[in-house]
């Protein structure tokens, strides 16, 4: 089957009015532990013949990204090196396109919030809205769960950093997903927990740690393979 096959019409909606080097990434149903990459392009490929009645879908192009024992790559791309992450392979493919048809353009701004529209009653929507709604999910890295006590905002984030180096935990892979609910974790290997769901008028903070500190991954052997 064609790569094309394994990926849905949304990014195609949500890239066909986008500027050329606009793309998505998202996991990949089919092909577990890789990636979907959707890129808007100038032109389609010359050996292309349009099956559809819409020619601009033929401007969305797909691309996989597949996991290696190093990192990740391209999918068929014998040209492409392998990268030790993923945002490493797309920052690289923004300075020099590579294999792509063109360079990646860093978003700005989530585009899919760009987009408006209308539903039943003639009121006019994003589709960020629409997504709340439906719910968006995807793997995460779970590493660990503190008491903040009293403490909120970004001193609540700095406590649990600090609690977190200190307890040295196992992180576990868990199914993250976000809705007008609220987000819901869901425990992979079943190793830590079953479910934990946190309502949304339970949330009163999101940020990145106020000292700028990273959590390390390390393999079975105690090499560092990556970095949060």
């Amino acid at each position: 089957r064609k790569i094309t096959d394994y990926f849905n019409l949304p990014a195609i909606n949500m890239l066909r009015d986008k500027t050329p080097g606009t793309f998505v990434v998202r996991d990949s149903n089919s092909f577990p532990g890789a990636f979907g990459l959707a890129l808007k392009v100038s032109t389609p490929p010359p050996n292309v013949t349009s099956k559809s009645s819409d020619p601009t879908s033929e401007l969305v192009r797909h691309f996989l990204i597949e996991p290696t024992s190093r990192g990740v790559r391209l999918k068929g791309c014998a040209n492409e090196p392998v990268f030790g992450s993923l945002s490493a392979l797309v920052y690289q493919h923004s300075i020099t396109a590579l294999a792509l048809p063109c360079r990646l353009v860093l978003p700005e701004k989530d585009p899919a919030g760009s987009q408006d529209t209308t539903d039943g009653s003639g009121s006019t929507k994003t589709d960020t809205t629409q997504l709340l709604q439906q719910g968006a999910a995807c793997n995460v890295l779970y590493i660990y769960t503190a008491d903040t006590e009293s403490l909120t905002g970004p001193q609540a984030v700095k406590r649990a950093i600090q609690v977190m180096h200190a307890s040295k935990p196992i992180p576990v892979v868990v199914h993250f997903k976000v809705s007008s609910q609220g987000i819901t974790l869901t425990d992979n290997s079943r190793q830590l927990f079953f479910r934990r769901h946190y309502p949304v008028n339970s949330i009163s903070h999101c940020g990145l740690d106020p000292d700028d500190r990273r959590w390390t991954q390390k393999n079975d052997e105690g090499d560092p393979i990556g970095s949060l």
